[in-house]
């Protein structure tokens, strides 16, 4: 079985949770793992569930007798940063989020079966933030600094096969500030237990190519390493099977050959796939390359690597081509962080982020700026995700903001193992298309960068020599001192960030650069987006003109009962004009790349909100076009008319205006239609269109295909607005296509709040400790209308089978609200609970309630 293949995660997880024993992890004698009668080749179970946890440094806690029974009992993956409190005091600082950080250790008891004493047995973990040591009873296996890093430690030689186990691991993250966005503290991924016999496949063992790649066959290459651990030579046989995603068998392959003692052989096998289902961001198909080792008769071991069969090319020309085909880089740059979960990020709380990704139109991810979690990208296999897979945010030189305390200070002894290690467990993703080896390196502007980038280019072809390595270079044309072309010139891929901060001409550096140096290939690593706080459109309000009076009576309808307060906050989060990032400049950038098929795609700065890298009383940044509780902001929409084939049209800003009659305010929409006719109150106040931009290449200079509008007034922006005097009521907007309106929206001024809505991502979860579903809270008028300003205080009460892990609003500046507390203000009308299950199957009863508003509630079945 293969650790990364997805559905075998759940499914060890779910296996884990049957096991009483494992359960009981308060059990004085330590839980017992469970095994079936005839326990498989290989043997890999959840380790997540029944550790004990102490904040602070707690000297002698690695010994087996250390007495913790007053510590915390909790599961796996956890992240005690999050739980606060936050404060300005923190000396995380504003890039930390203002989170509190320091020391903790983390302790679990548990027993084998007697069984496993032929085995070889590994603990392995997913990411510990950081300055990890671990041990197992008493015995030191290690320290590992870096905190995005998988990695596993043999205890083989220390375990007890007849007595209890201690498993300590002591977690620092007291050096600070440390990070230049929200890291998190603690074992904040998950944990495994792994037991395979003397001859089996390497840890990240296999690894599976597609060197070329038709509609009418693939050729398949596994290379895979076949340990010996015995004192004698073993005569094995590796049977390697590609199976289809129905478990079908679709060809195969059988390899004999003797490993000697303590020794280790690589297999190299080709195999051929007839009429290939091939991966690819709307197909994403994945196979399954099984790998069976025999010794004699007896299979000692099985492994499981997932396959994308798929062709993944960078051109210099054409831009980027999968299976032949061009497909424009439509991405956005993450954080690792799950909002109110912090670093501990429930599998559903990114799939559920993915799939609004998904609607936005979005087709890759940059993992900014360090390897992520194993089950995002398995998200993203099963997806279809083009995944940038970043290492690291700092070589030799360190950044200003972390003091010398970020990477920087264990380059030197530890960035071959951890690039090493990162390639191995991540080269068999078909979702990864390109490696990063840094972002905004300040080692490109010094005179040993270029050998730094060297020695790393030499590791990653090294381990992958199938697939590209870029860097988000920051410095391409910086005054005085730029990141020279030989630098640039090393990379694979030529990764901009900001391609539009230097312009001395109205060109962007691209088109310099394709100019300058024309064999270069190019992708635009980091741009910026259409952030800021979700609903705010304070920075809108013009001063009432003297004139707008006589202009509303004509417009003007009764408002409803109690009309709407003012706007709190700013921008809009990307809203109008400039607002909410670069505005025009984020346009015009997205309108160059689309039309220039050289450029790859772009991937631009944020997908969503992250904690960290905080100006002012903050928890984090608002540079996403979704916010943390994953609700779309007005720049999404932007995106979306851009990306998506669907017809658009999203209109803003809300009309709760009350004290600013006849004050003109400008009316915006995102749109792919042809044209759009903005009514007001029953009365149009004009058809407008704009010059759409169509894909393809035009050289140095796109040229662009006007939108059929009729006779629409048309702009060369990629919005629409109207200035409009506001007047209580409804605006419509209708949006025409080939003639035919394709799509309408209205806004329409609410009442006072009334009640509360609550509404779930799914009905159903699987009652396993692990599962997530989201509440979605809105408060409501007395017709049913989101108040786009409500900011009343919900309480949450969950009863049954499962408990409140995080309630979150959005708002980054609410710095006394608590992520793991029982309430939460409405930001905007619209705030978020995630709820967890627990190990029983039944009802999951959620109450949202609020003085002066009808409560709401929700129903989750948890699942056995």
């Amino acid at each position: 079985m293969n650790p990364n293949d997805a559905m075998t995660r759940r499914g060890l997880l779910g296996q884990a949770l049957g096991a009483a024993a494992l359960l009981s992890s308060l059990d004085s004698a330590g839980p017992l793992i469970a095994q079936t009668p005839e326990p498989p080749a290989r043997i890999r179970d959840s380790f997540d569930f029944g550790w004990k946890f102490f904040k602070g440094d707690a000297p002698g806690a690695q010994e087996p007798a250390f007495a913790d029974a007053h510590w915390r009992t909790l599961d796996l993956p956890h992240d005690w940063s999050v739980e606060g409190p936050f404060s300005q005091n923190e000396p995380s600082g504003g890039a930390g989020g203002y989170a509190p950080t320091g020391i903790g250790w983390y302790r679990k008891r548990f027993r084998l079966p007697a069984s496993y004493k032929d085995r070889r047995v590994s603990i392995e973990f997913d990411g510990v933030y950081q300055n990890s040591e671990v041990w197992i009873n008493g015995q030191y296996l290690g320290k590992r600094p870096f905190g995005y890093i998988s990695f596993a430690y043999d205890l083989t030689p220390h375990w007890n096969a007849s007595a209890e186990n201690v498993v300590a691991v002591k977690v620092d993250n007291s050096l600070q500030p440390g990070s230049r966005w929200y890291s998190g503290s603690g074992i904040y991924r998950h944990t495994w237990l792994e037991a395979v016999n003397p001859v089996h496949v390497a840890h990240w063992g296999a690894f599976v190519t597609t060197p070329r790649v038709s509609k009418d066959s693939a050729a398949v290459h596994v290379r895979t390493r076949v340990r010996n651990e015995t004192a004698s030579a073993a005569a094995c046989t590796l049977v390697t099977t590609v199976v289809d995603r129905e478990g079908k068998p679709v060809q195969n392959a059988e390899t004999s050959q003797e490993i000697g003692p303590h020794a280790e052989y690589a297999f190299a096998q080709p195999l051929t796939v007839d009429k290939p289902a091939l991966w690819s961001v709307a197909t994403p198909y994945l196979y399954k390359v099984r790998s069976t080792v025999r010794v004699g008769r007896q299979v000692v071991d099985e492994y499981e690597t997932p396959l994308g069969i798929r062709e993944a090319i960078f051109d210099a020309d054409r831009g980027f081509l999968l299976n032949g085909e061009h497909v424009k880089v439509n991405g956005v740059c993450l954080h690792h962080d799950g909002g109110a979960v912090g670093a501990a990020v429930p599998e559903r709380v990114w799939e559920r982020r993915f799939e609004i990704l998904r609607e936005m139109g979005c087709n890759a991810i940059r993992t900014s700026h360090n390897p992520p979690a194993p089950e995002f990208l398995d998200l993203c296999d099963r997806m279809g995700f083009l995944i940038m897979n970043e290492a690291f945010d700092e070589w030799k030189a360190g950044k200003g903001q972390v003091r010398g305390n970020g990477y920087s200070r264990i380059f030197d002894e530890w960035h071959e193992r951890d690039v090493t290690d990162f390639v191995r467990r991540d080269r068999n993703h078909p979702s990864v298309v390109l490696w990063s080896c840094g972002n905004e390196i300040p080692d490109q502007l010094s005179d040993h960068g270029v050998e730094i980038l060297r020695e790393l280019l030499a590791i990653f072809h090294r381990e992958d020599p199938t697939r590209p390595v870029t860097a988000g270079c920051d410095q391409i044309a910086a005054e005085p001192r730029a990141a020279t072309a030989e630098f640039l010139g090393l990379l694979d891929v030529v990764g901009y960030n900001y391609a539009d901060r230097w312009r001395e001409r109205r060109e962007l550096y691209y088109s310099l650069d394709k100019a300058a140096h024309p064999n270069w290939r190019m992708i635009g690593t980091e741009s910026s987006g259409m952030g800021g706080p979700r609903g705010d459109y304070r920075s809108m309000l013009p001063a009432p003109p003297a004139q707008a009076a006589a202009l509303v009576a004509p417009l003007a309808v009764a408002p409803a009962t109690g009309g709407g307060r003012g706007a709190a906050g700013a921008r809009g989060g990307g809203g109008f004009g400039r607002g909410g990032g670069r505005g025009l400049d984020t346009e015009q950038l997205w309108r160059f790349v689309r039309t220039h098929d050289y450029v790859a795609g772009d991937f631009m700065w944020t997908g969503i909100d992250y904690l960290g890298e905080a100006g002012g009383p903050s928890r984090g940044a608002t540079a996403g076009v979704i916010d943390s509780c994953g609700f779309p902001k007005d720049g999404y929409y932007f995106y979306q008319s851009q990306w998506s084939e669907k017809p658009v049209l999203h209109l803003f800003p809300h009309w709760n205006w009350t004290g600013r009659e006849g004050v003109f305010l400008p009316v915006t929409c995102y749109t792919n239609c042809d044209s759009v006719e903005l009514f007001l109150n029953g009365r149009s106040v004009g058809v407008k269109g704009y010059t759409f931009p169509r894909y393809g290449m035009q050289g140095r200079y796109g040229q662009y295909a006007p939108s059929p509008a009729g006779a629409a007034r048309t702009t060369n922006d990629l919005h629409i607005t109207w200035d409009v005097p506001y007047a209580p009521g409804t605006l419509k907007a209708v949006g025409m296509k080939g003639g035919k309106a394709a799509v309408e929206v209205e806004i329409s001024t609410t009442g006072d709040p009334a009640a509360i809505s609550l509404s779930l991502d799914r009905g159903a979860i699987r009652a396993d400790r692990c599962d997530v579903a989201h509440v979605t809270v809105k408060v409501l008028d007395a017709q049913g209308r989101l108040h786009p300003d409500a900011d009343n205080e919900i309480a949450f009460e969950v009863q049954g089978e499962g408990r409140l892990i995080g309630v979150d609003n959005g708002n980054m500046s609410d710095m006394a609200a608590d992520f793991k507390g029982k309430t939460r203000k409405a930001f905007h009308g619209m705030c978020l609970a995630i709820v967890q299950s627990s190990a029983g199957a039944g009802q999951i009863r959620v109450t949202a309630t609020s003085p002066g508003l009808k409560p709401g509630t929700a129903t989750i079945l948890a699942k056995g």
